[in-house]
């Protein structure tokens, strides 16, 4: 009885407990007791979790910032699926670079305006503002849709997304209006580039009527600049059934030999034309068609892609003001290919500027022809404006082969002479004895030498721990006694007792290492051959701008043998001709360096010129007045002095005009030396011209004064006389050397 008692009293204590607020702190459930029979409670029903949604306004702009890039990959690939699947890549890729290249959409610039999220849609509201070449700005308000794709937002492309009005199969077209190319003319208003009606002639070998055959080839040796015999060896070399391309005319160069017949080919084309089958070539270079890869930039630019474009020197520098502004009228186009509407026009197309340059179109010429059967270039400055007025490589090319019309085109860009690199400005070569205008000037700027430091020159310089290095007199010395001569010449005999100045006349090359040596071991002294080479403006770009070209090379010596060689510019010395005409140019003046300048302007068919050529002083020498003048004085004993190096080669000029130069043979590591010559005239009081500087280099020929002095000679007489006068000993301008070597004169 007790038992049950117990049992009734801890049921009723357990069913008063479930019936309580059920807790001693409150919280339901915590009373331990209660919860051994309390029923369960209902878990609340489970809801769907919301993952915040990604930034759609981000993806928008990563989209149009592709655009801008023309990123059409990266575009793609923030398309949803179900526009990726309507279309493919190549298909996307070419219908924004076809819409965007028929608009002349130069660039673009976009901002977002607004936006409309769900968890899974979105439309991004956006402006954006075409910049065209042709038809002024476009500007669009464009809504664009997109889809939540795994937690992105992905574009849903239609093709109105680009302009609305396309939307629809819809499309572009622009009629363009294209200015005819500009002319390019010399200093004196002389065509040099024009649009022209040309004929290419050539011979062809077996239908020449041999008694007309002299008649023919001395009209085409008149209008082509070659001489007549030199065809007639052509075609006998030929032989029958050969085609002989000559070069090209215009229609009113053409007349009285277009009726000729005996052979002659003539083949009509519009083209671009070249007088005189190039002048210049290299500086004013060609055009070519848009190559593929360069088709995008030009549409656009605003050109319909069927322009033939400058592709080196003048054509390619001066494009925007040779080609003219471009007009079009942007159409757009239904489906079906009917005008649907009018979406811009040009509001300021115009005609083509011409381009004039320093050139003066006869020294040029000559110029040409002095360098034609050689590898090498020729350079005429003014020295006190930087004016250009000759610039020639060669060997050199005709620009008009270029054209496909022109039967003559042939592989000038596979020859192994490299006709098409412009040796004037891009060659890079030892300078050899030239150099040593530096090195004198160096060491005068050191304070270690003076202009009359002693010096004994003889065949050896022994400074050297490890080598003997001879003067340039040993070797003509080794010649003669080879040739069972005695060495009893003066460009075989040492030249002795001299001073710095006659060190320099009779290009001696002990005294220069001696210098180098001295100076590279008292380099606290200030005597630093490199940083004088440098403040000549040796070792980075002259400035031209108007053409490519090599900076060269000046690298500090790393020890006694590279200062050596230096010194008389050997080793790893690096020039360009260009850069040469400019420090020979600086030391005429009075110092001044000024920018080489090939424009002279740039002229609009209408109103002032746009460009107007003005002389640009870039620096100064840095040396001292009487330093300045005793290397003036010394490079006129060159041509001057009977020991001269230069003077026998100038024998009969210079008693008419005076000049002052230096020689240079320099070794080139491949074959025969470098020929150089650099000098300047010193007549402006004396005429109504104004002084020129004129530099010469010749590959692989032999020595300065043999080739490099003989050729400078011919321009100084072209300059004054109106063309050479004299024959050089290597056989007349314009002609293919004798194969005999030159006679008489010294070396470097």
């Amino acid at each position: 009885m007790k038992v049950l008692r117990w049992i009734n009293i801890i049921l009723i204590l357990v069913f008063l407990t479930s019936c309580s607020s059920g807790s001693t702190d409150g919280t339901p459930g915590s009373n331990p007791i209660s919860n051994l029979f309390a029923t369960p409670t209902p878990l609340p029903t489970a809801q769907a979790t919301i993952i915040p949604a990604p930034d759609a306004q981000a993806a928008v702009t990563k989209y149009l910032e592709a655009m801008q890039k023309d990123d059409y990959a990266a575009m793609y690939d923030l398309l949803d699926s179900s526009s990726r699947g309507a279309i493919t890549l190549d298909d996307f890729s070419k219908y924004y670079r076809n819409t965007l290249n028929e608009m002349s959409a130069a660039s673009l610039e976009f901002t977002i305006l607004s936006s409309l999220l769900s968890p899974t849609s979105a439309q991004v509201a956006f402006r954006i503002t075409y910049h065209t070449a042709l038809v002024g700005d476009i500007q669009r308000d464009i809504p664009i849709n997109l889809s939540n794709e795994q937690n992105s937002w992905k574009v849903q492309w239609n093709d109105g997304l680009i302009l609305p009005e396309l939307a629809g199969g819809n499309q572009l077209a622009m009629e363009y209006s294209v200015p005819a190319r500009g002319d390019i003319y010399d200093k004196d208003g002389f065509p040099i580039v024009s649009q022209a009606d040309a004929f290419a002639l050539g011979i062809q070998t077996d239908q020449i009527d041999e008694d007309r055959r002299t008649l023919l080839t001395t009209e085409l040796g008149r209008l082509c600049g070659y001489d007549p015999e030199f065809i007639e060896d052509q075609i006998d070399a030929s032989g029958p059934g050969w085609y002989l391309p000559m070069c090209e005319v215009t229609r009113e160069e053409s007349q009285g030999i277009l009726s000729l017949g005996s052979g002659l080919v003539a083949t009509e084309y519009r083209s671009r034309y070249y007088f005189g089958t190039g002048i210049a070539p290299q500086s004013v270079g060609y055009t070519l068609s848009i190559f593929p890869e360069q088709y995008d930039a030009y549409r656009r630019r605003g050109y319909d892609g069927s322009e033939k474009v400058g592709s080196a020197g003048i054509e390619k520098w001066a494009e925007d003001y040779l080609s003219g502004q471009h007009g079009g009228t942007l159409r757009l186009i239904s489906p079906g290919g009917q005008p649907i509407g009018t979406l811009g026009q040009s509001s300021n197309p115009k005609p083509a500027d011409s381009v004039y340059l320093t050139l003066d179109g006869n020294l040029q010429k000559y110029a040409q022809q002095s360098i034609e059967f050689f590898r090498g270039a020729v350079v005429v400055m003014e020295v006190d404006t930087g004016r250009v007025l000759a610039i020639a490589s060669g060997p050199d090319f005709d620009p008009n082969a270029f054209d496909p019309a022109n039967e003559k085109n042939y592989g000038a860009i596979s020859d192994f002479n490299e006709p098409l690199l412009n040796r004037a400005t891009q060659g890079q070569y030892p300078l050899g004895s030239v150099f040593k205008i530096i090195t004198m000037s160096a060491a005068l700027e050191s304070g270690l030498y003076t202009k009359d430091t002693p010096y004994d020159c003889q065949y050896e310089f022994t400074r050297l721990p490890d080598r003997i290095l001879h003067d340039w007199t040993w070797q003509h010395c080794q010649d003669a006694l080879a040739a069972g001569e005695a060495c009893d010449g003066s460009s075989e005999l040492p030249s002795g007792l001299v001073t710095l100045q006659q060190g320099l006349m009779r290009s001696c090359n002990p005294y220069f290492w001696e210098i180098g040596w001295d100076l590279f071991n008292n380099w606290d002294r200030g005597g630093d051959i490199a940083n004088m080479a440098r403040a000549f403006g040796l070792g980075s770009p002259t400035g031209i701008g108007q053409l490519e070209e090599s900076a060269g090379q000046i690298l500090d010596p790393a020890d006694e043998i590279s200062a050596v060689n230096q010194a008389i510019g050997q080793g790893d010395v690096q020039v360009t001709p260009l850069q040469v005409a400019r420090f020979t140019a600086a030391i005429a003046n009075g110092g001044t360096l000024y920018r080489p300048q090939i424009v002279e302007r740039i002229q609009p068919i209408n109103g002032n010129p746009l460009l107007v050529f003005k002389p640009e002083a870039q620096g100064t020498l840095p040396l001292r007045n009487d330093n300045l003048t005793s290397l003036q004085e010394a490079m006129y004993m060159v041509t001057n002095d009977p020991k001269g190096t230069a003077r026998f080669n100038l024998r009969g000029f210079i008693e008419q005009y005076n000049v002052a130069g230096k020689t240079g043979t320099a070794e080139s590591g491949n074959g025969r030396s470098h020929a150089w010559f650099a000098g300047y005239t010193l007549n402006e009081a004396n005429t109504s011209l104004p002084d020129i500087a004129i530099v010469v280099i010749v590959e692989n020929i032999g020595e300065g004064s043999e080739y490099a002095v003989p050729i400078f000679r011919a321009m100084a007489e072209t300059y004054y006389y109106g063309s050479p006068q004299s024959i050089p000993p290597f056989g007349p301008i314009g002609m293919p050397p004798y194969t005999a070597t030159p006679p008489g004169g010294f070396a470097p």
